[in-house]
């Protein structure tokens, strides 16, 4: 079934008026969290305004060169898709503790470090599905909103001391009542444009109030670049300071990749005409770019990046997902990075109207995390992680468990929700897996020759729980085609080549089905747009094509994620009734 509202695939071309047109909208929503955010971060730490602007004009170049690298696509390392990058939320509170303990230069250091822990994240995505899953993600996103909250709150009170005592809470309830309002009730391109609007609202207010102050727009210039004296050099010295953040950065690094993975994976779900599996050496491209965007933010001294979601909502909504819009997008971020008056008009948003407006992106952050959560389902094994890291993280956060006895490094580490709350969720995921139902094991080549090892294998595996004669059948069957369809996939000239190749196959209970794990050598072909494309086939199937309709029927479902380094094909089936 085709998709009628893709305007424009990724590999076309549409017009670059049209191009620029759309890049253009897409900027105008960002802009404003791309530019607060640094400004968020430094102004909590109390950082200099020389730095300030060297932060932002930073910022703003990485977006750009970023976007445009996601778009492109350079060997691995890109999605190949228009994703929009910008300054990540997800680094606010652990950037600020950063700051605050030890400068602008251990916060370029950190983010280089772990930018190292987010390419090993693109390289062994396969590996750490099963740890970093969306329940870890979700508990961790959560605990991003109790974290920072308390900063915002603070900053509700950030008033001149000329202006009335009103002044602060009035800017902010606007804000707040017309993104909240506009929010729940715009439609379409309205709804995109509804934190600008609310901003703008907040800013007219403020300045009823005489908050405003435009002093340093009209000061700014229309093009330049602000002093090189703000960047910082990065601080090699590798503290007491540095080690106790380095988790917590480790952890915020894994976290936006999870957002990036989850970008990557929708962007291809609404990019094509015709609906297509996940392609996770896309992903993997996608999560390469946000750690090549946390180097470059760390070496030009400014708050990390990851993509944003709202590109996302704007491709389905325009039916344009063509690399063209992701090009223009990033170049026209690298042109607004020296236009210092469009970025003066940001920063002299008061304070109690950022809040107000990232209170709100905030609350809508906690509320994805939960909706990860539940959206992987919530048995009672879930529900003991998710519920006991985010209280243990609630609790250290607000210095009531053990505050008396954490002190230096430890009380460092942990002080902070998001690593204290995010460290446990990791452990008892890790336990959770490691103690669960024993995975049965072989490896085998990859070739026709080992069909009787697998049946021999998954026959005793039947037999040994029960299993009856009709049930048998059905998970050698299964186990037969599955080989044969991961065969066909490789598609190599070189039988020899092909011959070579392992397979390694795990079975395990999952409730009523067994789940059957194929890992072999990356292939040419992914199995599930092969059984979508099954209706369109004509009836005198092929021998591929059998194997494949077979499996459709016997399996009770298929799943075939393709990475760089290997493809694992999971299958269930349905155990029936045993005897």
């Amino acid at each position: 079934m085709e998709r009628t509202t893709v305007r424009y695939e990724p590999p076309e071309k549409p017009p670059f008026p049209l191009a620029f047109g759309i890049g253009f909208q897409q900027v105008a929503l960002c802009l404003p969290g791309i530019v607060l955010t640094p400004a968020i971060v430094i102004r909590a730490a109390d950082g200099s305004a020389e730095y300030l602007a060297w932060a932002v004009f930073a910022a703003l170049l990485v977006s750009g060169v970023t976007t445009v690298l996601q778009a492109v696509r350079l060997g691995p390392i890109g999605a190949g898709y228009p994703l929009l990058m910008g300054t990540s939320a997800v680094f606010i509170s652990v950037s600020i503790a950063a700051l605050t303990d030890g400068g602008p230069g251990m916060l370029a250091t950190l983010l280089l470090c772990s930018a190292l822990g987010q390419f090993a994240l693109a390289a062994r995505l396969s590996w750490l599905r099963r740890i970093i899953t969306p329940a870890v993600a979700g508990t961790v996103i959560m605990l991003i909103a109790v974290t920072v909250m308390p900063i915002m709150f603070d900053m509700l009170t950030h008033v001149p001391p000329e202006a009335p005592p009103e002044a602060g809470p009035v800017s902010a309830g606007a804000t707040l009542a017309v993104i909240a309002g506009l929010a729940m009730r715009a439609k379409g391109w309205l709804r995109l444009w509804v934190p600008v609007v609310g901003l703008a609202a907040g800013c007219a207010v403020a300045a009823f109030y005489g908050m405003y102050d435009t002093t340093s727009i009209a000061e700014a210039r229309w093009i330049g670049m602000p002093n090189p004296a703000g960047w910082p050099v990065p601080d090699f010295t590798f503290g007491p300071a540095f080690w106790a953040l380095l988790p917590m950065f480790l952890i915020a690094t894994w976290i936006g990749a999870i957002e990036t993975i989850g970008d990557a994976a929708a962007v291809q779900s609404v990019a094509w005409r015709t609906p297509r599996a996940t392609d996770y050496r896309e992903v993997q491209g996608a999560v390469a770019a946000d750690g090549i965007g946390n180097v470059l933010s760390g070496l030009g001294g400014t708050v990390p990046n990851t993509t944003y979601s709202s590109s996302i909502a704007a491709t389905e909504l325009t039916g344009i997902a063509a690399r063209r819009v992701g090009i223009c997008i990033g170049v026209t971020f690298v042109m607004l990075a020296f236009l210092p008056k469009a970025a003066a008009a940001l920063l002299v948003i008061p304070g109690p109207v950022v809040a107000a407006f990232v209170t709100v992106l905030l609350a809508m952050l906690f509320v994805l995390g939960m909706r990860l959560v539940v959206r992987d389902g919530v048995d009672y094994r879930k529900a003991v992680v998710v519920g006991l890291s985010f209280w243990i993280g609630v609790g250290f956060q607000n210095e009531v468990i053990f505050a008396d006895q954490l002190h230096g490094l430890w009380g460092d580490a942990l002080g902070n929700g998001m690593a204290s709350g995010g460290f446990v969720a990791i452990v008892l995921t890790l336990f959770m897996q490691l103690t669960g139902r024993r995975r049965h094991r072989m490896e085998t080549a990859l070739n026709t020759e080992s069909l009787a090892a697998i049946d021999n294998f998954l026959q005793e595996f039947a037999s040994h729980r029960g299993w009856n004669e009709e049930a048998k059948a059905r998970l050698r069957s299964v186990g037969e085609e599955a080989l044969l369809c991961l065969i066909g996939a490789q598609d190599s000239d070189d039988a020899d080549e092909t011959k070579a190749k392992r397979l390694r196959l795990t079975v395990a209970m999952e409730g009523h089905d067994a789940e059957l794990e194929f890992r072999a050598a990356p292939g040419q072909h992914n199995l599930e747009d092969l059984l979508s494309a099954l209706a369109d086939s004509p009836s005198e199937a092929a021998e591929r094509e059998l194997s494949l309709r077979l499996l459709r029927t016997r399996a009770t479902s298929v799943r075939h994620h393709q990475y760089h380094s290997m493809d694992i094909l999971t299958v269930s089936v349905d155990s029936g009734s045993a005897p």
